[in-house]
């Protein structure tokens, strides 16, 4: 598998961060893993590289219950910046909530590609990126 993409997990659970790494560069999914706490701290690394395509991510897992910032209001400031960013992110709503209504506004958001509910095993992992691969 190639390494091409730029990984991007927005999620507070530090647990989560360190078994999702672990599992990419295990398996080589990634050319780069980029870890941020809260959407708040991606949101200020995108808009400071808004202009450099090297560094910002093709793919953003996003988490929706996080402090400081969470993915909803993320995604918000996200459609703001977007015009500004010269290169196609795609972007999961990767989460632990299982209730409807979350689904059903994740579903309203153009910007997300998809909704998946915690937790990601490796193999989905490879799944999503094989056919993002596939598509570019």
């Amino acid at each position: 598998m190639s390494k091409s993409f730029i990984l991007c997990f927005i999620d507070d659970d530090e647990i989560y961060q360190y078994t999702i790494t672990r599992s990419i560069n295990k398996h080589k999914l990634a050319k780069k893993v980029l870890i941020f706490s809260d959407g708040e701290e991606a949101m200020n690394f995108l808009a400071n590289n808004a202009a450099n395509n090297e560094e910002l991510p093709d793919v953003i897992f996003l988490d929706i219950n996080m402090p400081i910032m969470d993915g909803w209001h993320f995604l918000e400031e996200y459609t703001k910046l977007k015009p500004g960013i010269n290169k196609s992110i795609t972007i999961y709503m990767i989460t632990s909530s299982v209730d409807p209504v979350d689904y059903a506004h994740a579903k309203r958001i153009s910007e997300i590609s998809d909704y998946i509910v915690k937790p990601v095993k490796p193999e989905m992992l490879k799944e999503l990126i094989e056919n993002l691969e596939k598509a570019s």
